[in-house]
């Protein structure tokens, strides 16, 4: 997915708070005054705290106030199944409202959301505008030159669930490194993290870059797509160093702390706010020979493989939409079921610990891919060694409090940091 994905070709919860959800789900002060980034939020509007009866806005919804933005513009946008005004997608409201919509750009799982995790995405054409859809997930994950040449500025509006791993916001990062390497503009129209509320887990350690983990952020990043596109630019992280002349629309009336029921699922195997919830926690497993339940009706919310030494629970993965390929397709797999609400608490290690633990293969408990999600080549050798999650954590710092410092100088929204 961004990733929900299985194989090493793919590059890519608070409390029980945030179970009530049903998932369906810039003042920031760049670092140096030589950036390009055209700021939009104000350090007012940062600590206004919104009232309880303010309806949240997305910034996808203010057409006011990117509109002008637009006008008389070639523009791309990148988007898929997330990008909705209320009912109806961002290409329809823009060629409605009279914007010159040149180009289609789809990050993983493709334009509507459906195509398995790491599978190939193709270009295509939009059935309903005629308009060109190229693929930003394949060989070609970063807008080419030729693509790009013909347009002024390049809108990004995909729901995040706040992850490391998750390849939106890898996609989104190649937009602004080829929107700054040929002069274009970059908009993006923020929504909510889902997962936003906390910080937690390693930093990633650039000698494990990949597309499921390309910044020095933790596994949860606790930052919207917006403020997150202002850290990469702020912090100088694209290629050269460059910034993108980047625009961002803040959401009006949220906080880190808004709970928000996502109108569409993000990608295939996350269907629900449990699965979001605990997908922090399970997408390590990817890089194990352990089930995150795809092929199941609960991805994300059933771990388990033919190795785990309890078989009080089980379940067999079966192809379909989404997962026509799972793991472990047509064998029983021994494991857990948490798709009790009560099981959706945020970031741990208990179940990776204790998957290892009571494996019959430990010698064939992790695969290359490990490494690339973790962010570490630490935390392999953590586990192997017994360590406790106590233990583990300690680990992380200080990397992992100077990142939430670092944090704070880019948030648009009030925050409990």
């Amino acid at each position: 997915m961004n990733f929900d994905f299985y194989s090493i070709t793919m590059t890519h919860p608070h409390f029980i708070l945030y179970t009530a959800l049903m998932l369906g789900l810039t003042n920031c002060s760049s670092k140096t005054a030589a950036t390009k980034s055209t700021e939009v939020a104000t350090t007012a509007e940062v600590t206004k705290q919104p009232a309880a009866t303010d309806a949240l806005q997305l910034g996808a919804a203010q057409t006011d106030k990117y509109l002008p933005l637009l006008q008389g513009k070639r523009v791309g946008l990148v988007v898929n199944q997330t990008s909705v005004i209320g009912q109806t997608h961002l290409v329809d409201s823009l060629l409605s409202l009279g914007v010159k919509v040149s180009t289609i750009f789809a990050p993983e799982h493709g334009f509507r959301g459906e195509a398995d995790a790491g599978a190939h995405v193709k270009d295509a054409k939009d059935v309903k505008t005629g308009l060109p859809i190229i693929s930003l997930y394949g060989a070609n994950k970063k807008p080419l030159p030729d693509q790009i040449k013909e347009l002024d500025v390049l809108v990004f509006d995909i729901q995040d669930v706040g992850t490391r791993f998750y390849t939106y916001i890898s996609t989104m990062h190649y937009v602004m490194e080829a929107a700054a390497e040929n002069n274009k503009q970059v908009l993006v129209l923020d929504r909510p993290n889902p997962n936003g509320h906390y910080v937690d887990g390693p930093v990633l350690e650039m000698e494990q870059q990949s597309f499921v983990g390309m910044h020095p952020i933790p596994i949860v990043h606790g930052l919207t797509v917006g403020e997150l596109a202002h850290m990469i630019n702020g912090e100088g992280w694209l290629k050269g160093k460059q910034q993108a002349e980047l625009t961002v629309i803040p959401m009006e009336n949220y906080t880190h702390q808004t709970a928000y029921t996502l109108p569409v699922k993000p990608s295939p195997n996350l269907p629900n706010t449990q699965a979001i919830t605990l997908y922090p926690s399970l997408c390590f497993f990817e890089g194990t020979n352990v089930s995150v339940g795809r092929g199941t009706p609960t991805p994300f919310q059933v771990i388990g493989s033919p190795y785990y030494q309890d078989k009080s629970f089980s379940f067999v993965p079966k192809p379909m939409p989404g997962a026509m390929e799972p793991p472990y397709k047509g064998q029983t797999c021994y494991g857990l079921d948490l798709t009790n609400p009560a099981d959706a608490q945020p970031f741990t290690l208990i179940y990776l610990l204790d998957f290892y633990q009571n494996s019959t293969q430990k010698d064939k408990f992790f695969n290359n891919f490990f490494e690339k999600l973790a962010g570490t080549a630490k935390l392999r050798q953590q586990i192997i060694a017994g360590k406790t999650e106590t233990e583990i954590r300690a680990s992380w710092e200080p990397a992992l409090s100077n990142y939430k410092q670092l944090r704070k100088q880019y948030l648009l929204y009030p925050d409990s940091e």
